[in-house]
């Protein structure tokens, strides 16, 4: 998603060019990203960056759909007729003849389920979509969808790619276990809270944060100073921590990065590494309670 608004090509190239070096082989973007450069500049940018040294058939490639690419009628949502033009568009920006995932980016309450399959079983026919998966789906909407695949004897979703993190939990009421049931993989996004994780209360790191953030951690400082001194007793970054302890939820298959720089990069890669133990785990509980567990149990005997 930075690629383009905040990262340059070169820049972005070369981040992707370590992270594949560094065994990181899948790619998530979406067809609205690119920031003032407009709708589609991040994908041009990975299309020309797969257009050398046979790099497509190296990764596992992921884009989106739902997101207003203009002012029409279809130029949005999840109509058939556009879930299967956004199709088009995105494999000519990015340069190649499939997309590995295709995902829903957001719920559309006003298409029904069996106009949305009969759009992607038609691109998965074509063999322009491996996959199917969703983002920012209810645990009720997940099912929905389940079922509605299993009714036209379909394979359904892979994925939901939703908010996930310390701070972020709400999820395991019930997307995380519908997920399960259903073997779907989970894929968190902003898994370092939009940098409230990634340790914002030394070196200044708090000036360089929104005053939204700002705000936020000077009322749950209490909070933030907790999370930081855990992390320094284990000697390991914040970003790290958070990052492992997504790697240690059941369901979880891959957190979403979004480095701006190579040092960004490396500075999270070795969250794959990392162990946390039973004590540390509750620790962490402790100081970012999530729900209470999985509904109904969370909120009812």
């Amino acid at each position: 998603m930075n690629f383009g608004p905040r990262t340059s090509e070169a820049d972005s190239h070369s981040i992707l060019d370590a992270a594949l070096d560094a065994g990181v082989f899948f790619i998530d973007t979406a067809n609205v990203y690119g920031g003032d450069a407009g709708s589609g500049a991040t994908e041009e940018i990975l299309g020309r960056w797969f257009a050398g040294g046979g790099k497509r058939e190296q990764t596992v490639l992921a884009t989106k759909v739902f997101g207003n690419t203009g002012p029409g009628p279809n130029d949005g949502r999840l109509s058939a007729r556009h879930i299967v033009q956004a199709c088009e568009d995105s494999l000519g920006r990015l340069q190649t003849d499939r997309i590995d995932l295709y995902q829903m980016h957001h719920v559309d309450r006003h298409t029904p389920w069996d106009e949305i399959w009969q759009a992607m079983d038609r691109l998965v026919q074509q063999g322009k979509v491996l996959y199917v998966g969703t983002s920012n789906f209810a645990g009720w909407q997940i099912v929905q969808g389940q079922e509605a695949a299993a009714r036209r004897n379909l394979l359904g979703l892979l994925s939901e790619q939703s908010l996930y993190n310390l701070n972020d939990r709400t999820i395991e009421l019930e997307v995380l276990p519908a997920c399960e049931s259903y073997g779907i993989g989970v894929l968190p996004w902003s898994p370092l809270s939009g940098g409230r994780l990634a340790g914002v209360l030394d070196n200044g790191g708090l000036r360089r944060q929104s005053k939204e953030i700002q705000d936020e951690v000077a009322e749950r400082h209490h909070t933030f100073a907790a999370w930081e001194e855990l992390c320094a007793e284990i000697g390991q970054s914040p970003a790290t921590v958070a990052l492992s302890w997504l790697l240690h939820q059941p369901g979880v298959t891959a957190p979403i990065i979004g480095p701006r720089t190579l040092d960004q990069l490396h500075s999270v890669l070795g969250a794959v590494d990392v162990q946390l133990d039973e004590p540390t785990m509750a620790r962490l509980d402790e100081i970012w309670p999530g729900p209470g567990g999985e509904a109904p149990e969370a909120y009812a005997w």
